[in-house]
């Protein structure tokens, strides 16, 4: 009998009940010392969520960092690295383009050193060793924190919590029976929320209440399409064009619904899981389900780990912009840093 994702959800429960067990009593010492959270010598961005992947975080961070860049700031990106197969500090880019596989830095921060000019990308676990490491190598006047909420030995100037317009009453359940990685009420732990891909899924009424109850400043941002300059393939329009879609992201419905903004025929797509590590068997059986199309569309992250392949059919890249609004807002935010 086939068990239904709820059913499946409802059986994880004691789980959820032992994980918030651990996050409370983590939360509660570093509230009163027992962990301790240290500061850098430069400004701090934070830019995190509260609930597993898909909010857009890797597009944030590189629309803060050239936003930031642009008013003059110097500006350095730190990571943890997620699945990398290294240890340690290492140094993605020092602004002029990846000096690391994407294997040893991990997908994100690969990607955004291949998408930042003159903006320092490095990875390490440890946040304050790599941070200190961005201070003596660059000198930078901000550094952003890539996906760190969650991680609390940095003191920040700001801390930014992306919600995706899209989540549902059920995600905002703790792991593993929902999709938060901590108590909904934490959120107020952050200074402003931005509320992601509000022009691709209109936000439900519970989660309008439930952000607006935690008082803390509203952003919006949309999510915008186009051909990345990564692409192997450049046609002048996508449009009406029969395609395949290929990606292994966190909010891959998310993607599907900005390809179809495209004016995209789709007649198909393999959804792997986030971060999946393609080999060439994958790719290849994956073209075996793309008959009769006129292109395999896939994401930018996917691009860099498929990128040396051999393929028999022809890969457009759509890349992802974002913009936050109101313009104003964000500025007031940023203005002391």
């Amino acid at each position: 009998m086939k068990v239904s994702k709820e059913i499946h959800a409802y059986l994880l429960f004691p789980l959820a009940m032992f994980y918030w067990g651990l996050v409370y009593w983590r939360s509660l010492f570093y509230k009163y010392g027992f962990f301790v959270s240290r500061r850098l010598p430069c400004s701090v961005i934070s830019i995190g969520n509260i609930t597993v992947g898909g909010t857009g975080k890797t597009p944030t961070v590189i629309f803060l960092a050239e936003y930031l860049k642009g008013k003059g700031k110097r500006v350095a990106v730190l990571s943890r690295g997620y699945g990398r197969a290294t240890k340690g500090t290492l140094m993605v880019s020092d602004g002029n383009g990846p000096n690391v596989s994407w294997e040893k830095s991990g997908d994100e921060p690969f990607l955004m050193a291949k998408k930042l000019n003159q903006i320092p990308v490095v990875v390490d676990e440890d946040r304050f060793r790599g941070g200190m490491f961005i201070m003596q190598k660059f000198n930078p006047d901000i550094i952003l924190l890539d996906d760190a909420f969650q991680h609390r030995a940095i003191e920040r100037d700001l801390d930014l919590i992306l919600v995706n317009s899209g989540d549902k009453s059920f995600d905002h359940k703790l792991l593993p029976y929902g999709l938060l990685r901590e108590p909904w009420m934490n959120i107020n732990r952050g200074d402003a929320v931005i509320l992601t891909k509000t022009n691709l899924k209109k936000p439900k009424p519970f989660l309008i209440r439930k952000i607006k109850e935690s008082r803390l400043p509203i952003l919006h941002s949309t999510t915008h399409a186009s051909l990345s300059t990564l692409s192997p393939e450049k046609p002048d329009s996508i449009k009406k064009k029969k395609v395949f879609i290929v990606s292994a992201i966190g909010d891959s419905s998310g993607f599907i619904q900005t390809v179809k903004n495209l004016g995209c025929d789709i007649v198909g797509e393999k959804i792997f899981p986030d971060h999946f590590k393609y080999s060439q068997s994958d790719w290849k059986n994956t073209e075996s389900l793309s008959a009769q199309v006129d292109y395999i569309i896939t994401t930018e992250k996917d691009w860099v780990k498929i990128e040396h392949f051999s393929f028999t059919k022809p890969v457009i890249v759509v890349g992802i912009k974002i913009k936050i609004q109101p313009g104003k807002k964000l500025e007031r935010l940023l203005i002391d840093l």
